[in-house]
């Protein structure tokens, strides 16, 4: 039983999808739509850091409703509103957010010898009690949602987490992470592992506050090999896919969706459809109609996977891809197995009112006469 009582959901469309239900039209959400790019977003971070609206219940459920309220019925779920890199925070290093920089971690790890290192991986780290701020915000949020959308939760997968407590923040070249892979493969693993433990309790932890789908993301899955992703991904992403649901059942909680967004990793498309997610996100590099092809007949819905950068276009070109879409993921003919998304998060100078339009053709090429 779930901890809390919420409204019933009065658009469940996104979950019966996630589920692989046959559905009147394909549920929209996009990555990113609480953020810079809304005006309003702006005024209620006011001159607060991005961190400290991320630990305020309060700022962090408004800014999850804010593209609710804008869009209305256009979109099918709403996304808390925080960071992956709050588990770093969580295993007690120091995360900067740098306006017009992005996030940097002033004493990132620098090897297996470092004492940060040890002190890592011998801590005892309470995510229940170090991350209480997130599941507050999920709940207020789903109270505050009114069972308008579902809500989702979601942490950042092990190896992406990995690769920025080693780099210290963004990175083009990735190397200090390809050095502690190439050159510390084993005591890399043993981070990755302890990381994964923690992202399985922190997700059942807001499946408790009251997450009903959640997403796992792999942002630098693509700056691994076919090789490297088979021993410093994919045994992760997989250790979260079979121990989240025994999490539950322990916890006496529902289970919920899974989705896994190994963003530019388009070679482990098929690798991911045997993990045990429900969806799988995919970025826009795949081609919708083969990655249906290599699916097949498993029990797999496919989320993506329109350019953002479409969305700096002319509405011609917004039309052009999402009827693309439409027809690479076959939707005419199967009428499941697909929810709709951006290929990655939307980009801080987007026009909400070209991506508006991109929901309303979304909605004019799919719906059912």
């Amino acid at each position: 039983m779930a901890e809390h009582s919420f409204p019933p959901l009065k658009n469940d469309l996104l979950l019966r999808a996630a589920r692989g239900e046959t559905v009147e039209r394909p549920p929209i959400w996009v990555m990113r739509q609480a953020g810079r790019y809304l005006p309003e977003y702006h005024v209620a971070k006011g001159g607060r850091d991005f961190f400290e609206c991320c630990r305020s219940p309060e700022i962090a459920s408004t800014l999850t409703l804010q593209p609710i309220e804008r869009f209305g019925e256009l979109i099918d779920a709403a996304i808390i509103f925080s960071d992956i890199l709050v588990i770093p925070q969580a295993m007690g290093m120091t995360v900067e957010m740098v306006d017009k920089k992005g996030p940097h971690f002033p004493d990132p790890l620098q090897t297996p010898q470092d004492k940060q290192y040890t002190e890592l991986m011998e801590r005892h780290v309470d995510v229940s009690k170090e991350l209480d701020y997130v599941y507050k915000a999920i709940t207020l949020t789903r109270k505050k949602l009114d069972g308008r959308v579902p809500l989702f939760g979601f942490t950042g997968a092990p190896w992406t987490l990995l690769c920025y407590m080693v780099e210290g923040g963004g990175t083009k070249l990735f190397k200090q992470v390809k050095t502690w892979i190439y050159k510390y493969p084993e005591e890399t693993k043993a981070l990755l592992q302890k990381i994964a433990e923690l992202c399985v309790e922190y997700l059942a932890l807001q499946v408790k506050a009251g997450a009903q789908i959640v997403q796992v993301f792999d942002s630098w899955a693509g700056e691994l090999s076919p090789s490297s992703f088979k021993k410093f991904s994919q045994p992760y992403l997989a250790y979260i896919a079979k121990h989240l649901p025994l999490r539950l059942n322990e916890l006496g909680l529902e289970q919920v969706p899974m989705i896994v967004f190994p963003k530019g990793a388009w070679y482990a498309l098929d690798a991911c459809a045997d993990m045990g997610y429900q969806v799988i996100g995919m970025d826009w590099l795949h081609d919708p109609a083969e990655a249906v092809t290599i699916i097949g007949d498993r029990p797999v819905v496919l989320q993506g996977n329109a350019d953002p950068g479409v969305l700096y276009g002319s509405h011609d070109s917004i039309t052009e891809v999402v009827t693309e879409m439409v027809k690479g993921f076959g939707w005419a003919e199967r009428k499941k197995g697909w929810i709709v998304n951006l290929g990655h998060g939307i980009t801080p100078f987007v026009n909400p009112d070209d991506l508006k339009f991109f929901f309303q053709e979304i909605h004019r090429l799919t719906k059912t006469d």
